[in-house]
This record gives structure tokens, C-alpha cells and sequence, in this order.
């Protein structure tokens, strides 16, 4: 990673390279903390957010249900999200505010600990997500199941939950896919390792209802926005395996894979093995969303 700019701790810009905690951060050792991926977009008229406000929003909703007491109000965690962009001198990047029990007592409980916020800015390169862009990723169906709400709160974005999600993306990838697409305890499709899922069938779009145990992504309610902005509609249902071998076409969609085209899952060929034209026509106007070229959903973006 290419150290640029500095990054927000607990209110102060510190330079990068100094941005450390200490190894008894309660986090560390029991996954107390939440998180935010939110994206920064270079447009015709400027750096811009990418809807700040909800990003914020559901950082204290994931904050409230791990009990987390934050000394920082959404206002100065917006500013400063802002200020560390700025700092940054990126056109373009990739945002991650953390909070987290740090560095006091240990010990499972952690709420004598107080909980840290930091915020870091860094070039956004399309890695992992680069596959589905262009031509269609290749998707496991994971060995692993989903965890749900009786484990721990599912709509709260927590690093705990990307245990269960990093195992299923490296079983993926060491069996030659590009990323695993994650079954609930009912069998019924819950969600990528890190994207939701939308399946197109008889050019009818279906996505697994939130229940189904997939975060309430925010890339996932634009895109649905802009569908219904757009005429059409997205029927919320439980999906099974079967629904996405059968698809005609399917996409996911995430603050990093943006919406990305899936071709494969398994063995079987999804559709005619190529970026469907539904999925195309999505990833345009998601794309003239973030980049501020259609007018309707301009207030979705903060310049800087």
C-alpha cells in the first residue's frame, strides 16, 4: 500500500507511517470493532463522496449494536472523513473509518476500554474486484455457511463477521474462482464474501431479502433506486442454489466491486457465458450516478 496523506485518530491527522495502535488493543484480540468502506470518485466536476451521510449513518447503527459508546458525533466523523480525503491529496480513493475498543483492560468484556475512531484514505486500485467488470467473474457456491442473526447482529458492519467471509473468498480463490457467493444455515443464497446478489431471470431482477442474512448494502440500495428511477423493479425473494444455475443473468454489487457482472458459478455457465445486457445497462447508470452525470441522484454526492 502507498503511504499517502495522513490519517484521522481520534481527531487528530497524524502521518501515516504513525498511525499505530498498541498489540493489547482489546480489537485485536476479540473483534471488537465496525467498520465503513465508502468510496471518493474523481468526476467531471470534481472529487466527490460517494453518499456520506447513509455511510455515516450505518457506521453508528453498527457502533449501537456493539454497544459501542462513540465520543465523536456524526458530524465530526463527516468532517472528518472530508478532512482526511482532503489530506490525502487524492483525486481519487478508497475510505475506511474504524472504530474500536482499544488499548486498556483485557479481558473478554471490553466496555471499560474506550473506543478509538480512526479514518484512512488510500489509492482505490481494482484488484479482487477487477474480474466481473469487464467480463464476468467465476463464482464458488462456499462449503462455508453464512452466519446469521442468531450469532451476532448482521447488520451491524463488524470486522467479526469477515472471518466467516475471508474463509469463504480464500477457498474460492485456491480452487481458481474469483469470488465465493455464501449459503445461509437454510440453504437459501445469502450473499457474496463481500458483495450482495442479484439474479436476472426472464428479465426479471430478484435479490435475496436481508434476511436472508446479507449486510444492507449501500451499493445494493442504489442500485435498486436507480432501477425503480428507471421504470422497472426488484422482486426481494429467497433464492436457492438451483435459481442461480438456472439465471439468465447475474450481478453483484459492493462500495468496491461497484456492480460486476458474474458469468460462472461452479461448473455451470450462467446465461450465454457473457455480461448480460441487463447488467450492462445497470453498470452505465450506476456509473453516471457516481460520477455525477445524471442529475437525479447528484445529491447522493458530497464535493470536496
Amino acid at each position: 500500500m502507498k503511504e499517502t496523506g495522513k490519517i484521522w485518530m481520534n481527531g487528530n491527522l497524524v502521518p501515516f507511517k504513525d498511525a499505530k495502535v498498541h498489540v493489547l488493543t482489546h480489537a485485536l484480540h476479540y473483534s471488537t470493532s465496525i467498520f465503513e468502506g465508502i468510496r471518493c470518485y474523481d468526476t467531471p466536476n470534481g472529487s466527490a463522496i460517494f453518499r456520506l451521510p447513509e455511510h455515516v449513518d450505518r457506521f453508528f447503527k453498527s457502533a449501537k449494536l456493539y454497544s459501542m459508546k462513540m465520543q465523536f458525533s456524526k458530524k465530526a466523523i463527516s468532517e472528518g472523513i472530508i478532512k482526511t480525503v482532503k489530506a490525502g491529496g487524492l483525486k481519487e480513493s478508497y475510505i475506511r473509518p474504524l472504530a474500536y475498543y482499544g488499548y486498556g483492560t483485557m479481558g473478554l468484556t471490553p466496555t471499560q476500554n474506550k473506543v478509538d475512531v480512526s479514518i484512512a484514505c488510500w489509492e482505490w486500485k481494482m484488484g479482487e474486484s477487477k474480474a466481473g467488470k469487464f467480463s464476468g467473474a467465476k463464482c464458488k457456491i462456499s462449503s462455508w455457511i453464512k452466519i446469521d442473526s442468531r450469532f451476532q447482529p448482521m447488520q451491524a458492519k463488524a470486522a467479526s463477521n469477515y472471518a466467516n467471509a475471508a474463509l469463504a473468498r480464500m477457498e474460492a480463490l485456491e480452487n481458481g474462482y474469483d469470488e465465493a457467493i455464501m449459503l445461509n444455515s437454510r440453504g437459501k443464497v445469502a450473499e457474496g464474501s463481500a458483495e450482495n446478489i442479484f439474479v436476472v431471470k426472464d428479465d426479471i431482477i430478484q435479490t435475496p431479502p436481508l434476511s436472508a442474512g446479507g449486510l444492507e448494502g449501500i451499493t445494493r440500495d442504489s442500485v435498486i433506486q436507480i432501477i425503480e428511477e428507471n421504470g422497472g423493479f426488484v422482486v426481494e425473494r429467497d433464492l436457492e442454489r438451483d435459481d442461480l444455475y438456472a439465471a439468465d443473468e447475474i450481478f453483484m454489487t459492493g462500495t468496491a466491486a461497484e456492480v460486476k457482472s458474474v458469468t460462472q458459478i461452479d461448473k455451470a455457465k450462467i446465461g450465454n457465458g457473457k455480461m448480460g445486457e441487463i447488467t450492462k445497462a445497470i453498470q452505465k447508470s450506476f456509473t453516471d450516478a457516481i460520477m455525477g452525470k445524471d442529475e437525479r441522484f447528484l445529491p447522493w454526492l458530497t464535493f470536496i
